[in-house]
């Protein structure tokens, strides 16, 4: 039968997506008007996701906490979490539910049919008909509640996107993000937090929860989007039987309106919360934001892309040029935005000061007009277009399956126009279009019309305001306890009981016969045999080169890996520096500005990374490399190994301007992800105290890291003298032939050839003078560190080594691994504690940590750590659950791979000394696991858990109240 045939769907439209090698369906389900857009292909990894409509009307953010509660049970699946079940258990390639400012979508991916259908099952049974009909204790759970568990205690609020959203709005960046739209749009649902507002979020019902779930989930207003290579006919006939036909078409009222233009520019000032030892001065963001064109227009949807690119996001641009040569910021950069209705785009001065804000906005007016009257950089906007159409073609989202990244695209027009839900992923026309233009003033009217003369602009200074989370937590705590104190006994007697029943409801574990009902695959439907390790060791001269014949359609992968293991310590310290300053200074031959414009016009990139390699059979030894990777079309292959030499051997480190721009603009970026990603800074630091890799990583890249890149900017004066000759030196110790191996892949061998002799040239033009040469070591010293910062939540590690108690890695561990993330962490820690996220990670030289994700607590969470030995030395998993944590296991091992990841799986496998037979053994012990192989496991969580190496990033007030559990205490910034 063909689609064609299908008597419940109206085909609207069909077209050849060529760029896609995709046939391309747009239907409507008669009967229940539900949307579907179809994009079959040969790729197996396949995709589908249902999304809604979702314009929120509040900030109390209903539709993400029902984003979380839908997937918390249904009628087919009346277990408490099906979604954390299909995580234990499933083949999937990607598995998530995401709430946008104006949508909410399911997606999931599989290469596995028949898993890939019970995906789908799951999902279409959770948005339609979730448990929260039924089961209150799921929206307080995932939503918000008041929490007493004695009628004696404090009062508190609790719930997970609760807490989430806490340590969102403890970011000042997310902070940034969120009034920028606001204040662009403050008469549509945009000026709305649909994720939530921890302020606001509490004022949200149960039944203003459902209302939201009765009018907005029904197929009438679904988009539903299935990619990949299977039997299309047969799905849609599975969902026409088993969910469409089961409603009628009704109107639903989801309307996201366009905001009224601005007649005159608005300003806006938010305060963002410091702490007492932060700076005013120099802290304040300074932001300018202008409407940018239409969603739905194909060209402006991607010549705003490349606009950004030319007027403030590559390097060099004239903007940021010209904003930091005025000294207004620190850091610039820009945003364009273009996953809503109307698309927006941003300036934003980090570290700035607040009375430079009429700079500020001279300099973006009279330089953007100084553009529009001389021209933009032809070859740098050539550059951007080049950037974009690499991306485009190559198709290389990392782990993300190729199929999510066009479908999530798909919407950012679909959701405005259903009658076209392809015009942004169909884009090879658009860029040859647009290359034509670059020529004929079109961008340069871009800017007149949208940027320049647009009264549709808002100016927002985000300020700094020390001591606001304190401010507003006493806030919290007075308002409850005064609304405490109007509570009868009886009142209070209710929320202290249902407090419990919310604990007893946690507690429950379900039916084994609800659980049977989540569709599982079996054992037997696993391939046995590892992924193939494609990989020959060749020599180029006396260096050695790792090839992989992979087909690569045309790309070029090459890597350059330099052992800096004997690296003198006084320097070693600086390589997080050079790497962060390499291919962005001047060279012999190029201006920064032209080598960063080349390197884009000619290449996919050319990117400079450190790694620590670790011997798996002797952790104590370990291969430290300084790595440049690069990617080209085959045609360009030549262009960039010797745009690469150029940045290797001729970078000129002498303009101390230039290196303080790169340095401040690299401790901003630094403190964003501290700031957002907690949890890695105390994992990492936490491992430091223990193991000598990881306080290397320190030095390469972590808190140690931080440390210097601050010092250098806030000593500047008395540094600057010292670090270009740093540099050089650096660059002449680790740069040379002898401490060079090369690393290949393309799908022909007359490429590699190509490259061999690329390669030579390179490798003439290194370095060859004396240099000292000393082992590179690191001091290891337990410090159970807390750092202080400005947040409302708690990022908590535990860390260890197991093997230094002659305990051996197992592929148990990573089951283990999967356990206790999607069970015992699971339940404690988010579902109980509240906290947003926790995991675990268990490495083959042993070291090994626990971390929570915006964390409510803090010494509950850690109590919660020490119970994992009794966890897993009682572990009792019968043989559904076994079965769940193999194929879990075996799905993260198999996640598919594009021809880089595959490449570097290979060279990674080598570098850290595995071989075949250690792999197969390894996927043996995960696919015979049996609960005692669990149990046997209790004394490897007993050993990391004695080391006691605790670090904590979070909320001043709440690290203090425990300050007993830390050796030092300092400010995280």
């Amino acid at each position: 039968m063909r689609i064609e045939d299908l008597a419940a769907y109206e085909i609207i439209s069909r077209q050849k997506i060529h760029d896609l090698r995709s046939e391309g369906y747009l239907l409507r389900h008669k009967k229940s008007g539900a949307r579907i857009a179809l994009l079959s292909n040969e790729d197996e990894n396949k995709v589908f996701y249902i999304g809604f409509k979702t314009p929120p009307a509040d900030s109390t953010g209903v539709a993400h906490i029902l984003e979380h509660s839908v997937l918390e049970g249904s009628k087919e699946f009346p277990v408490k979490d099906p979604f954390i079940e299909l995580v234990k258990g499933s083949m999937n390639t990607f598995l998530n539910a995401m709430t946008y400012p104006d949508k909410t979508m399911y997606p999931v991916a599989s290469c596995n049919d028949k898993d890939f259908a019970n995906l789908m099952h799951v999902y279409m049974d959770a948005v339609f008909y979730p448990d929260i009909y039924k089961q209150p204790n799921i929206f307080y759970q995932e939503g918000w509640h008041y929490e007493m568990e004695n009628a004696s205690d404090e009062l508190k609020l609790n719930g997970v996107v609760y807490n989430e959203m806490k340590g969102a709005f403890s970011s000042p960046d997310d902070v940034l993000d969120r009034e920028i739209v606001r204040n662009l749009f403050p008469d549509t649902v945009y000026a709305n937090e649909s994720g939530g507002d921890p302020d606001v979020i509490p004022n949200l019902t149960y039944e203003q929860f459902l209302d939201f779930h009765r009018k907005y989930y029904h197929p009438a207003n679904s988009y539903i989007y299935l990619y990949g290579n299977m039997d299309m006919v047969e799905r849609l006939n599975w969902m026409d039987e088993h969910y469409l036909s089961h409603f009628e078409k009704i109107d639903v009222e989801a309307n996201i309106s366009l905001q009224e233009p601005f007649a005159a520019p608005r300003e806006a000032v938010k305060p963002y919360s410091i702490t007492e030892s932060e700076p005013l001065e120099h802290n304040t963001y300074l932001t300018c934001s202008m409407t940018a064109g239409d969603v739905l227009n194909r060209e402006e949807y991607i010549a705003f892309q490349i606009l950004d690119y030319a007027l403030c996001s590559s390097q060099g641009a004239p903007l940021k040029q010209a904003l930091l040569d005025a000294g207004i910021g620190e850091d610039i950069y820009s945003d364009y935005d273009n996953g809503t209705r109307q698309p927006y785009f941003s300036i934003v001065a980090k570290n700035a000061d607040a009375s430079r804000k009429e700079e500020f906005l001279r300099i973006i007016d009279e330089t953007l007009e100084k553009l529009v009257a001389e021209g933009l950089d032809q070859k740098r906007l050539q550059a951007g277009l080049n950037y974009y159409e690499f991306k485009y073609r190559e198709a290389d989202y990392g782990i993300f399956p190729a199929g999510l990244m066009y479908g999530l695209q798909v919407m950012d027009s679909w959701l405005y126009d259903e009658t076209r839900p392809f015009i942004h992923i169909e884009a090879g026309d658009t860029y040859r279009s647009l290359r034509e233009k670059v020529e004929t003033g079109y961008f340069e009217q871009l800017i007149e019309k949208h940027l320049l003369h647009n009264p549709h602009r808002s100016v927002l200074l985000l300020v700094p305001e020390r001591g606001l989370t304190d401010k507003k937590d006493q806030e919290l705590a007075d308002r409850l306890q005064a609304y405490k104190e109007t509570l009868t006994a009886e009142e209070i007697e209710k929320i202290v009981e249902k407090t419990a029943a919310l604990k007893a409801f946690q507690e429950e574990p379900d039916r084994p016969e609800d659980l049977a009902k989540i569709p599982l695959l079996e054992r037997s439907d696993i391939r046995r045999e590892i992924e193939p390790i494609i990989l020959e060791e060749r020599e180029i001269e006396d260096t050695k080169l790792i090839y992989h014949k992979i087909e690569t359609n045309g790309v070029s992968y090459f890597r350059l890996l330099f052992d800096i293991s004997e690296v003198p310590a006084e320097l070693f310290a600086y390589v997080g520096i050079l790497k962060a300053a390499i291919g962005l200074v001047d060279t012999q031959n190029y201006s920064y500005q032209e080598l960063f414009t080349q390197t884009d016009l000619l290449t996919g990139g050319i990117v400079p990374v450190t790694n620590i390699y670790p011997n798996i059979t002797n952790p104590s030894e370990r291969k430290i490399t300084f790595e440049i990777k690069g990617k080209a079309f085959h045609a360009h292959l030549k262009d960039a190994m010797e745009l690469t030499a150029e940045m290797l051997v001729r970078s000129n480190y002498t303009d101390t301007k230039r290196l303080y721009e790169i340095l401040t603009e690299l401790k901003s970026r630094l403190q964003s992800s501290m700031i957002s990603a907690g949890h890695t800074i105390a994992a990492g630091r936490a491992m430091s105290y223990t193991s000598e890799t990881a306080a290397i990583q320190e030095i390469l890249s972590g808190m140690d890291f931080y440390r210097l890149v601050d010092g250098l900017c806030t000593n500047w004066d008395e540094e600057k003298e010292k670090l270009p000759e740093i540099l050089k030196r650096l660059s002449e110790c680790m740069f040379r032939p002898e401490n060079l191996m090369f690393d290949f892949t393309a799908e022909e061998e007359e490429q590699e050839k190509l490259f061999e002799a690329e390669a030579k040239a390179l490798k003439k033009d290194l370095f060859t003078c004396p240099v000292d040469r000393e082992p590179v070591h690191a001091a290891v010293s337990k410090k159970n560190e807390g750092f202080l910062s400005a947040s409302q939540v708690q990022y908590v590690c535990r860390a260890g080594n197991y093997k230094k108690n002659g305990l051996e890695y197992t592929g148990v561990l990573r089951m283990l691994r999967g356990i206790l993330n999607t069970d015992y962490l699971w339940n404690t820690v988010r579902v109980k504690g509240g906290a947003y996220g926790c995991m675990c990670s268990f490495g083959k030289s042993g070291d090994a940590y626990i971390a929570s994700y915006r964390d409510p607590n803090l010494g509950k969470t850690i109590e919660a750590y020490e119970g994992i030995v009794e966890y897993v030395a009682h572990f009792a998993g019968d043989e559904r659950s076994m079965t769940q944590a193999v194929i879990g296991t075996v799905s993260e091992m198999d996640a598919p791979m594009n021809p880089a990841a595959k490449a570097l799986r290979a060279l990674s496998i080598y570098l850290t000394g595995q071989t075949a037979e250690q792999l197969q053994k390894e996927r043996d012990q995960v696919l015979d696991a049996t609960a005692e192989d669990i149990r046997a496991l209790a004394g490897h969580m007993k050993a990391f858990l004695e080391d006691d190496c605790l670090c904590v990033v979070g909320n001043t007030k709440k690290i203090e109240e425990e300050k007993e559990r830390f050796g030092t205490l300092e400010q995280l910034l």
